[in-house]
């Protein structure tokens, strides 16, 4: 998109929206406006007060359509994989808020939470927080990703079974286990149970055995028997505890299940949202 020199920033980005784009570079804008750097700079602030821009990384815009002036920005998933392009970094949107776009509703998702394989700093984006989970290896579970539609081309998406096991994974950031055990309780109807077995080899024993354990009490038996089969191929499990502990807690407590099938050690029943 070339235009002419004259064309003000404002004008510019009118035209993004009308061709379904919401994100650019600076370069981008500088290159279609014939614009110096200082002069993009200045306009950019100028719309930036007037919340009609948004600026979450160096040399990385997204304008704001009108609908979502209020919220001073769009919602992330319209500029999502623009933003990872321009890090260059491979990524899926993943915990809560995947859980969310396959149809665990029971929570309202304030983060928009992301997994990745470098460290990066939250972003503020408007009314709502963007954060950045890192995971070295994180194509490494590739297969387990999968695109989703939105208002503005595709983004990347943990797909039910890699979700299950990063609730898990994560499970502080996920909101403790009875959060996790809410989610899973509306993820396991679409879980497939060969797909989920594979994706194990990707993950600690341990957070195989929760999840199992897990969809076993939440009514997807079903849905864990490949896992338990995979699992179960080797030698004898050994135990583990439901919910991690934490750095500097006791572990004198007497469980109140010891679960044979998974070994899991349970200290409490997780509660789940009805």
């Amino acid at each position: 998109m070339v235009q002419s020199p004259r064309s003000s920033l404002a004008a510019y980005l009118t035209t993004l929206q009308s061709e379904g784009r919401v994100a650019f570079t600076r370069n981008e804008a500088i290159a279609a406006l014939g614009i110096t750097e200082a002069g993009f700079l200045k306009a950019a602030a100028r719309l930036q007060k007037r919340h009609l821009l948004f600026n979450p990384r160096q040399g990385f815009y997204v304008t704001v359509p009108p609908q979502f002036l209020s919220w001073e920005a769009p919602p992330p998933s319209w500029y999502i994989d623009a933003l990872m392009r321009q890090e260059r970094r491979f990524y899926y949107v993943g915990l809560l808020k995947a859980a969310e776009l396959h149809g665990a509703t029971h929570h309202a998702v304030m983060e928009f939470q992301v997994i990745t394989d470098r460290q990066l700093p939250k972003i503020r984006a408007g009314r709502s927080w963007i954060t950045f989970h890192f995971r070295k290896d994180a194509r490494s579970v590739r297969d387990g990703v999968v695109e989703r539609k939105t208002d503005t081309g595709t983004m990347k998406v943990s797909s039910p079974e890699l979700t299950a096991f990063d609730l898990l994974r994560y499970i502080h950031v996920a909101g403790g286990i009875d959060a996790v055990a809410t989610a899973i309780a509306d993820l396991g109807a679409n879980i497939d149970g060969e797909k989920l077995a594979i994706l194990a080899a990707h993950f600690d024993r341990a957070c195989a055995q929760r999840l199992g354990y897990l969809l076993d009490r939440l009514g997807h038996a079903e849905r864990a028997q490949a896992l338990h089969n995979r699992l179960t191929t080797a030698k004898a499990l050994p135990w583990v505890a439901l919910e991690p502990s934490k750095r500097g807690a006791g572990t004198s407590v007497t469980p109140i299940e010891r679960n044979e099938r998974w070994r899991v050690n349970v200290l409490r029943q997780p509660e789940t949202d009805e």
